[in-house]
This record gives C-alpha cells, structure tokens and sequence, in this order.
C-alpha cells in the first residue's frame, strides 16, 4: 500500500505498544495520553485485521502477528531516525556525533584501531560505536545494515550492498611450538589429521569452501566467536587453527605458538566496509567512508609478507 495514506507516528506508537505491551506505559514513552494511545492502537488493529496486543489475565501478550511485527518495527523507526538525521554538509573538526560500525574482533583490531587513531586526531566531536556483527548477518543483512552505519566485513560473505575497499590480507595456519607432528612446512595432511580450533561463524566462509574444495574436511574439536582467542587454543596442543596474518602477527609472542604458510594457494582476504544505500548521499556518512578508505589504504601500503619458516622445539 502508499505511505502516503499511512500516518508515520503510528509507527513509533506501533513500536512502544509492542515492546512495552501496555496501553498506558507505552503512552508515557511517546508522550500521549493514555486515552490517545488507546485511540492509536485502535487504528492499528484496524489497520492489520489483527489485535496485535491480547488480554491473558492480568497481562498483555503479543499475537502471532505482533511478535512478527516486534524487530520489524524497530529497524523501521531505527531507520526513520536515520534518514530524518541526515546532513548536507559535515564539518569533521566541529561537528558532534556517533558513528556505529559492525565488525569481528579481527577487523577491530587490524582496522578498527586505526580507524579510532584517525577519527580522534581528525574529529574529535565524533564517537565510534563497534558492536560485534551479528550471526545471522547472511539472513538479515538489509535490516541489520539499515540500523547501523556500516558493516566491517570481507568479500565473498554478502553481496547487493555498495562498499568500499580497505585493505587485503593473507590466511596463515597457528601450530603449538610444541607440535612435533608438524614439521618446517605444513602439510594437506596435517590439515586432514590434527583436530581443528574454528572461527565458529561464517565470515571466512570463502576460506572454508576452498578447504573443502581441496578434500578437507576439518577435524573440528573446538569452536569459539573470537579469532583473538585462536592461538591461546593453539598453544600446549596438537590442534591447528586458520588466521588472517595480520590479526596474527599483532598477536605475535602473546602464545607459544608457530605461524605456518598454507599448503595451498589458499585465496587472498579482501576486507570491505558495507553500509545500505539510505547513507549514501549523507555528508557525515561520505566523511566516513572517505576516511575509512584512506585509513584501509594505509593498511594496503604494508602487505602481509612471507612467513619466515620456523622449527618446532
């Protein structure tokens, strides 16, 4: 149906009855009356042929539709205040606001850092939220890209989304020192033999196809949503566990651990920032893309190099 016969501010009426689930407390967090809110969800009943909100003793509970409606609703005001929020001009040195960015501990850390270096000499009004990407990225990417400014996040894993190159780097293999069973060079193998330490999600999802690709089929004996924490995992074991070599070698000397070419022309790591095309002619948002390309390109100047060969103790 047209928008233009819809009155928005149900929206935010719509949104506070379902998440509060109570006529007169959601009244108070829009600022009506409660005989006004109870006229709004009265239209909004009528509008989805639905009661939305049912009486079960004493409380209120969502109908079918209503919990349907409950994230939808909010993405939906979130974007609103996005779109009414938006700039034609940005002054980065004057300027107040908050910029919030999804991303993995590994892109945090190799790109985010430096990122946060560049945004507090640059704009020091600007403030930096990273949240951690949700797992269902793949499934919900539009709402999820809807409600924030962007999205940290190699090629290969979401595509339909305008975004900016930042920097490549090199997938690298974490051994034990310890491991005696791995020699100078890695092996298909050791890779087919030696139980696993995984990235649980799917973000190196090109990485694991080329794996399978190849025949390999991971021995997997543990799983966790932090690449950070892979070589404390690695370390005083047998296990194994694939990295990008950039996040490793920033964690070089904080394990006892090897870092180890791949037995294989294993492919190269494009990281992107994604960001929905509600942002893309807003001046605050062009800012930081534009700084956010300058800092990737920075990173790309320093290309991961070989990793130097070294023997188990």
């Amino acid at each position: 149906m047209s928008l233009s016969g819809l009155d928005l501010n149900l929206v935010l009426s719509l949104r506070a009855l379902l998440e509060e689930r109570n006529v007169t407390r959601a009244g108070q967090r829009v600022g009506l009356s409660q005989p006004a809110m109870s006229a709004a969800l009265a239209r909004l009943r009528r509008h989805f042929d639905d009661e939305l909100l049912s009486r079960v003793g004493k409380q209120y509970e969502l109908t079918a539709l209503g919990r349907a409606l409950l994230d939808r609703t909010s993405t939906a005001c979130d974007l609103l205040e996005r779109v009414f929020s938006s700039r034609a001009d940005f002054a980065p040195d004057s300027e107040e606001h908050e910029f919030t960015l999804l991303t993995s501990d590994y892109a945090l850390a190799v790109f985010g850092a430096e990122l946060a270096r560049t945004v507090h000499a640059e704009a020091p009004g600007v403030r930096l939220r990273f949240q951690r990407t949700p797992i269902d990225v793949t499934e919900d990417t539009a709402p999820l890209l809807s409600t924030a400014d962007g999205l940290l996040m190699p090629h290969g894993v979401i595509g339909g989304f305008p975004a900016v190159e930042l920097f490549t780097d090199r997938w690298a293999f974490l051994v034990a020192e310890t491991n005696d069973e791995v020699g100078d060079q890695l092996t298909m193998e050791n890779l087919a033999r030696l139980p696993w330490v995984i990235y649980q999600r799917a973000y190196d999802a090109p990485a694991a196809r080329q794996l399978s690709m190849l025949g390999v089929d991971p021995r997997v004996e543990i799983s966790v949503d932090s690449f950070q924490s892979l070589p404390f995992l690695v370390a005083g074991t047998r296990r194994i566990a694939l990295v990008q070599q950039r996040l490793a070698e920033l964690l070089r000397g904080v394990a006892a651990v090897r870092l180890m070419e791949p037995p294989y022309g294993a492919v190269p790591l494009q990281e992107a920032l994604w960001w929905h095309p509600v942002h893309t002619h807003d001046a605050a948002h062009i800012w930081l893309r534009e700084t956010a390309a300058r800092v990737g390109a920075e990173l790309a100047a320093s290309e991961p190099g070989r990793i130097a060969t070294v023997a188990p103790r």
